[in-house]
């Protein structure tokens, strides 16, 4: 699919993904903020209100628990990517709380079984939930070790038949170079799979882009800071960059 270039949205079925530590008040100790999981869940809200988008969203766990850096301090890379998977279930069910305070029907499916706070991940469910318009939720990461909540979000939208995957992140966009290094950066308004691949661009993993590359489902990646943003991106409003097929444009 090629993205819309102009509103109003034009598809169907996306997949949000948060980072954990965008649920995290800059400089604070608490993991969770409240009142950023309260603003991020009310722009959700406005942005389903028309009522014709299928939303699913994945949420980091790096507020709690980094399993590559707790691996780099010695600790097995598969039991702290577990942990990891765990964090993620926490931030999820504290979301689903915040969505359903606002009227928005959701469910927490877990990659990694456990009934007593979530649906056990199930495709075909999840994608009938998605198809009575129920927000998705999906935790616990791919449920095996070693793959990023990025990858996550490019596997379910997969498997999801999703159009497109929309990245939360603390920058507005992808630059050519470090945007905090340098100030002459130059933010790209598209770039392509290949580019952000070859140039090892850091917003995403590899084998998200590439998992999304090979399925034909464009990413936004836009800045999760501003209020309104998560709104704006869902309902297909020009924002952040969009990373899709070989075009490349600087601006």
């Amino acid at each position: 699919m090629s993205f819309p270039e102009s509103s109003p949205r034009s598809f169907k079925r996306a997949i949000l993904k948060l980072s954990g530590e965008a649920l995290r008040e800059p400089g604070s100790t608490d993991n969770i903020s409240p009142e950023i999981v309260e603003r991020i869940a009310s722009e959700v809200r406005d942005a389903l209100a028309p009522g014709d988008l299928e939303l699913g969203i994945v949420v980091g766990g790096g507020n709690f628990w980094r399993g590559a850096s707790a691996s780099a301090r010695g600790m097995d890379r598969a039991t702290a990517d577990y942990v990891g998977m765990l964090a993620t279930v926490m931030n999820s069910l504290a979301l689903q709380g915040s969505l359903e305070h606002h009227g928005v029907t959701c469910v927490v499916q877990s990659a990694i079984e456990m009934k007593n706070v979530a649906e056990t991940f199930i495709r075909r469910k999840a994608e009938r939930h998605l198809g009575e318009r129920r927000v998705v939720i999906f935790a616990a990461g791919t449920g095996s070790p070693f793959f990023s909540t990025d990858t996550t979000a490019a596997l379910r939208a997969s498997e999801m038949g999703a159009d497109v995957v929309f990245k939360a992140t603390m920058v507005d966009g992808v630059y050519d170079s470090d945007p905090k290094k340098n100030p002459d950066a130059k933010r790209y308004s598209r770039i392509g799979f290949q580019d952000c691949i070859s140039r090892q661009l850091k917003v995403m993993d590899a084998t998200a882009f590439s998992l999304c590359m090979d399925n034909n489902i464009p990413i936004v990646i836009f800045d999760l800071g501003p209020a309104g943003n998560i709104t704006k991106a869902l309902r297909g409003e020009q924002i952040g960059t969009v990373v899709t097929g070989t075009e490349t444009v600087l601006g």
